[in-house]
């Protein structure tokens, strides 16, 4: 059953701690944990603490978890969330080789230590969506549905879900009988039978059920 979120300040996490002095807030998300192909990508985003006054911009009205948007409504987004200079950003991603070397939990929270780095200096508090990432380099507060529920973190999850769809349309140009341009890597029934037709290409992640399976055949 979903839980249906409305009518809520999507400002509500970032102004507790705005007002006991800590100005800089990153919101911080992944994207492409599931997907048999590709990178996991993490990005973190700092908004503005005046918002939460004056409001979103017009250009970000409807801003939410990149997964309750449609593709039009994310690029529109992440255009201004990567221009606008008052947005502090950061994005990483971890290839497909190291999460297998690593596993994908240990891949995710990289990448987004990574993302956070790129801050600077790093913010003194990340909002995180979902459960506490123990390796997280700054101190944090873990918010399930976040991305929902937190307006830095929906911006957060705009930036790494757009930066990995584009990058998925680019290994669809070079792998094209994989069909990554429909399915960005996710286990559809379509990419597993390129996969069973093709086998693995340098990209998936080898892993992964059901490639894991069916690894002695595909090498």
């Amino acid at each position: 059953m979903k839980v249906k979120i409305e009518n809520i300040d999507r400002f509500e996490f970032e102004q507790l701690l705005w007002q006991s002095g800590v100005t800089r807030v990153a919101g911080v998300d992944e994207a492409g944990r599931g997907p048999l192909a590709g990178p996991v990508v993490a990005a973190a985003a700092i908004l503005p603490p005046r918002w939460a006054e004056a409001g979103l911009p017009a250009e970000l009205n409807g801003l939410n978890d990149s997964k309750q948007l449609t593709e039009a409504q994310r690029e529109k987004y992440f255009e201004f969330l990567t221009r606008c200079a008052e947005i502090e950003f950061g994005i990483a991603l971890v290839e497909a080789g190291v999460i297998d070397e690593i596993n994908i939990l240990q891949a995710t929270h990289r990448a987004m230590n990574d993302a956070l780095a790129k801050l600077n200096p790093l913010p003194p508090h990340a909002l995180v969506d979902g459960r506490p990432v123990k390796t997280l380099r700054v101190p944090q507060t873990a918010i399930v549905k976040g991305d929902a529920r937190s307006y830095s973190i929906a911006a957060a999850s705009v930036l790494a879900k757009v930066t990995r769809d584009r990058l998925m349309l680019a290994h669809h140009a070079r792998w094209p009988e994989y069909g990554f341009a429909e399915h960005k890597g996710y286990g559809t029934a379509k990419h597993l039978a390129a996969i069973a037709k093709h086998g693995a290409c340098p990209i998936h992640r080898r892993t992964f059920a059901p490639l894991k399976a069916e690894e002695p055949k595909l090498l």
